[in-house]
């Protein structure tokens, strides 16, 4: 059982709560973390069927990674179903993904719902509307949430916008901005061309240069890019330990590594990189 000071993996993958054929293999697709899906994936006659057929997913033995399960919406009828059922499940989530979350009393609320004596499920926010941009301090500052995700579909969807790098900057920059001044981490949306690995790396490295921890999908082929992509090189690794050691040498001192000036800021982002490293290798 995780707990909500858990940080994520990088890979996640999302599987529908319908195809129970899916789930062994979305569990050992070599993702972090492994999501069943009740929320968009499933039309609202199949709602109880897939809340019923998902139970199994965090039944199945020897779980390799974290399991998590996307509710509904609690504006729905579907959502409050939801709590009702995962509260009654002998075999539960790691973490819970709530979707179109806009305050923090969603994630208060998903609490109340779920947590028992021995079990406290890591809640995630999905963040996908402009009212939840607008009010993200309020939301990553709630106290049971362990992350964010960023619902990039939705989103454009509600502003009318493209699913372009360029369209969705501003509301990626802010969610990194809100979840790191509140220390949760957050987690970038899939990438939607399930068919090329090019558009699917270019996203990947652009998601972790601003900061995301990890990055969601919905097929395991892009599962090792992912991978690949958010974990540090051994030449990024190598150059992190040269500045942490030039930073020991001066004294924390301003000082020049390979030629370029480096400092207090430089010598913080190192020390992170290494610590990673050391506990990951």
């Amino acid at each position: 059982m995780t707990s909500n000071s858990h940080r994520p993996g990088r890979a996640w993958i999302i599987t529908p709560g319908l195809r129970e054929d899916r789930f062994a293999s979305a569990q050992k697709s070599g993702a972090a973390v492994a999501v069943v899906d009740i929320e968009d994936s499933v039309a609202l006659p199949d709602k109880q069927t897939a809340r019923t057929a998902s139970e199994a997913f965090f039944a199945l033995p020897d779980p390799p990674c974290t399991l998590g399960i996307r509710m509904n919406s609690l504006t729905t009828i579907d959502g409050i179903k939801d709590l009702a059922a995962l509260a009654a499940y002998t075999a539960r989530p790691d973490l819970v993904v709530v979707p179109k979350v806009e305050s923090p009393r969603d994630i208060e609320l998903v609490a109340a719902a779920l947590d028992a004596d021995g079990y406290t499920p890591d809640i995630w926010a999905l963040i996908e509307s402009p009212r939840a941009i607008s009010i993200l301090p309020a939301i990553t500052r709630a106290p049971r949430l362990g992350g964010v995700i960023f619902g990039s579909a939705d989103y454009a969807a509600s502003v009318r916008c493209g699913l372009g790098w360029d369209a969705l900057h501003y509301a990626r920059s802010a969610l990194i901005n809100a979840a790191t001044a509140a220390h949760v981490p957050a987690v970038d949306a899939p990438t939607w061309d399930i068919d090329d690995p090019g558009i699917l790396r270019r996203d990947a490295e652009r998601a972790r240069e601003i900061g995301f921890y990890g990055k969601g999908c919905v097929h395991p082929r892009h599962v090792q890019v992912i991978n690949e992509v958010f974990t540090p090189t051994a030449e990024e690794i190598a150059k992190a330990r040269a500045v942490v050691a030039a930073a020991d040498a001066s004294g924390g001192t301003v000082t020049t590594v390979d030629g370029q000036m480096r400092g207090t800021p430089f010598f913080n982002a190192a020390r992170a990189l290494v610590a990673e490293a050391d506990r990951t290798s």
